[in-house]
């Protein structure tokens, strides 16, 4: 086996061990000076819980990469077909970004930030990667359209950042599910970037990948009453957010550059398509009802499976399980449909089961009449 593929497998397996040994000493400082998310009638929880999971994710994810990273260099070993210049560029700019979003999501979780700041953090965010190169020079023929003038691609890609950074943070709401939906992505991208021979970028996913499944299982299995238990909080999914916009970006530019397999695309997207179709619904029926598209409600899909009557651990299998279902399901249609047909047909079957949870919600909540 080749040494990259000895990277990559080292970069998973510190990521995870370090993030093994840094999740219980977060949860002493937690409990020790009462760094708590309280319940509220929005949230799922109604015990307090530490809330600072997230702040292991960025220092254990820079230090694997810029250790191995380092040595891969240093030494020239089996550094692929991407110049060193442009890796150097991509990755200063995602960890200025990633800092930008680290403080930001530090200060969310301890103090609160104003949805307007997060907002320009995640432009900031979106600006800083689309001047590093890796911006969308193409949408792939979605609509028939191919390739793109450079204005619109630095719009779009600032757009994308905005985008997925606000949909993992807003789809962070019952044990699990944040950081299950990220595995499975950055998953699904680690595979593509070793298929594509870009095993740098997949470093990345996996050095993220190893972070997060330490956290996931405090995050489900944990006790609260042994003080096992806690959440990502907003600084994790803001991290979360950034890395998988990162790769995307990366994936879509690879396809664009090196005429990769334009399936990749579409499974990369296919795996996170739950929480970026969720985010979108939910601003949709709040401008509706004449709400805040930003300010928080009880709306998304797993308030409505849990309204249902559904425990929380199924909620969590039911969606897990339907983002598998998109992958797969993509997968095989790539093999006869464009694109566009196919995320249509993605999107209708969203519809259709927003419209049958609906149906259900109703049977099951009995509405009394006014007196």
């Amino acid at each position: 086996m080749s040494i990259a593929y000895w990277f990559l497998i080292a970069s998973f397996a510190l990521s995870f061990i370090m993030g093994w040994w840094l999740i219980p000493r977060v949860l002493v400082i937690s409990y020790k000076h009462q760094l708590f998310d309280m319940p509220d009638k929005r949230k799922v929880h109604d015990k307090p819980i530490p809330r600072l999971g997230g702040l292991t994710f960025f220092p254990v994810i820079t230090i694997t990469l810029s250790l191995f990273m380092g040595i891969r260099y240093l030494y020239g070993w089996d550094v692929v077909n991407i110049a060193a210049t442009e890796v150097f560029v991509e990755f200063m700019m995602l960890l200025a970004g990633s800092c930008i979003l680290y403080v930001v999501g530090v200060g969310d979780d301890l103090i609160g930030v104003s949805y307007k700041w997060k907002f320009v953090a995640q432009i900031i965010c979106g600006i800083l990667i689309a001047v590093s190169g890796l911006w969308m020079h193409s949408l792939g023929n979605f609509l028939g359209i191919d390739n793109i003038p450079a204005w619109l691609g630095y719009l779009a890609t600032i757009f994308v950042v905005v985008y997925i950074t606000n949909a993992f943070n807003l789809i962070d709401g019952i044990d699990g599910l944040a950081s299950g939906l990220s595995a499975i992505a950055l998953f699904v991208f680690a595979i593509v970037f070793i298929l594509e021979r870009q095993l740098i970028y997949g470093m990345i996913a996996l050095s993220t990948f190893g972070v997060i499944l330490p956290f996931w299982f405090y995050n489900v299995f944990g006790n609260r009453r042994k003080g096992k238990k806690i959440f990502m909080g907003d600084t994790g999914s803001l991290t979360l957010g950034l890395i998988m916009s990162f790769l995307l970006l990366r994936i879509m530019l690879t396809g664009y550059e090196h005429e990769g397999h334009p399936g990749f695309i579409l499974i990369a997207i296919s795996s996170l398509l739950i929480p970026l179709f969720d985010v979108i619904r939910v601003a949709l029926h709040r401008i509706r009802k004449h709400r805040n598209p930003f300010k928080p409600d009880r709306n998304h899909i797993h308030h409505k499976l849990l309204r249902i009557g559904m425990r929380m651990s199924w909620v969590l299998v039911t969606i897990i399980g339907l983002d598998i279902f998109y992958i797969v399901l993509n997968w095989c249609l790539d093999q006869f449909l464009n694109i566009t047909i196919i995320l249509f047909i993605d999107l209708a079957l969203w519809a259709i089961l927003h419209l049958c949870l609906n149906k259900q919600i109703k049977k099951v909540e009995i509405v009394p009449h006014s007196i």
